[in-house]
């Protein structure tokens, strides 16, 4: 359970991974380079955030996407 500020807002959980990382960290964290990662990216297999010219990967994508990628597949 959460607790409470005096103001009634949910007090903020610590900082722990980020959720958002660059291609470069994806790329690293995936043992990927980063052109794949930009493919990925641009195929759709793998959703990004946009802010101006920076594009940022979901901490939680990056997790998603390994599960996917082991888990099994049903048979044709």
């Amino acid at each position: 359970m959460h607790e409470l500020q005096q103001d009634g807002q949910p007090k903020p959980e610590p900082m722990g991974e980020p959720l958002l990382v660059r291609v470069e960290e994806a790329a690293r964290i995936l043992s990927l380079s980063r052109s794949t990662v930009y493919e990925m990216m641009d195929a759709g297999e793998l959703p990004s955030v946009r802010r101006g010219t920076a594009r940022r990967i979901p901490v939680a994508a990056l997790r998603a996407w390994v599960a996917q990628q082991i888990s099994p597949t049903s048979a044709d």
